[in-house]
């Protein structure tokens, strides 16, 4: 299969690249953003539709993974132009140029489509609702796409944490988590937001056993079980043998600009349904991603 990979040296971009080895692969990136060891690998301007078609017709792929997002979310609640630019209009140029060419396009959508004001997994054909300018870029990309080509992937995922770090946003969370604990500054996190994270590398080879079904639409894929934010930052000190002193908050003591849902936990319900649903429990997945990080 020939995958055009954007986004690829982002942080689900990268574990894609790795777990997609056995296809023909060409990594796009964001002119003026770091290679390092992707090859081949071109320039990508998504916001260029005349750049998207050139791309498409020079390496003529059977589907375009399309990883590269604007996720800044408090920064976006202030400001959502550069969010809507490049998580809803890129995405529907990039999608009428698949519909020109017959050529599949995967989104990757958020959890943050949701308004968290239910207490049971969302699945995916539950409404929209998002209560943040992030989420409302990512439901407008979804729409945009679902009306201008039917051979789409769209993608849920739910707090995304990886070996490359989150580009752009100074490292994951659980590197964050990990980093302040050695520098023993002060820790508090949220524990009224009930999510489930998700390891990237388990995202890439969930993505990559979903494109070879040719099965099109909406999927959640998110590790299995919940936990708050809270919780997950004591998973990570025990399983890293720390022991900071972490003291749980409530999202308003945070004061943030951008609301986040209270429950964001998704059913993988469409991956149940194919019979191909092979997230592993977020325990587990920590548990992998955290010897991985220390080993390095």
């Amino acid at each position: 299969m020939n995958i055009l990979l954007v986004g690829a040296n982002g942080q689900l971009g990268s574990d894609l690249w790795t777990v997609l080895k056995r296809h023909n692969v060409i990594a796009a990136i964001q002119p003026g953003t770091p290679a390092g060891e992707l090859s081949p690998v071109i320039d990508l301007d998504i916001s260029n539709r005349d750049d998207v078609r050139a791309a498409v017709t020079q390496y003529r792929p059977d589907v375009i993974i399309n990883t590269a997002a604007f996720h800044r979310v408090d920064d976006i609640e202030r400001d959502a132009s550069i969010a809507l630019q490049v998580n809803a209009l890129a995405a529907q140029q990039m999608a009428l140029v698949c519909r020109e060419a017959d050529v599949a396009l995967m989104y990757i959508s958020t959890d943050y489509v949701f308004d968290g004001a239910r207490r049971e997994p969302y699945v995916e054909t539950d409404l929209p609702n998002p209560i943040s300018a992030y989420g409302a870029t990512k439901l407008a990309g979804e729409l945009l796409i679902r009306s201008a080509w039917h051979k789409h992937y769209i993608i849920r995922p739910c707090g995304l944490y990886g070996v490359a770090g989150a580009m752009g946003k100074g490292g994951n969370f659980v590197n964050t988590m990990l980093r302040l604990a050695r520098e023993g500054k002060p820790i508090r996190v949220v524990n009224d937001q009930v999510c489930t994270p998700t390891f990237t590398e388990d995202l890439a080879a969930q993505i990559a056993r979903l494109i070879e079904t040719r099965q099109y639409g909406t999927y959640h894929a998110t590790s299995d079980g919940a936990c708050t934010w809270y919780e997950f930052t004591c998973e990570i000190f025990r399983l890293a043998g720390l022991a900071p002193e972490v003291t749980p908050v409530t999202s308003e003591d945070l004061g943030l600009p951008a609301r986040r849902p209270a429950y964001s936990v998704l059913k993988n319900q469409a991956l149940q349904n194919l019979g191909i649903d092979c997230m592993r429990d977020w325990h587990e997945a920590l548990a992998a991603y955290v010897t991985k990080t220390l080993q390095h």
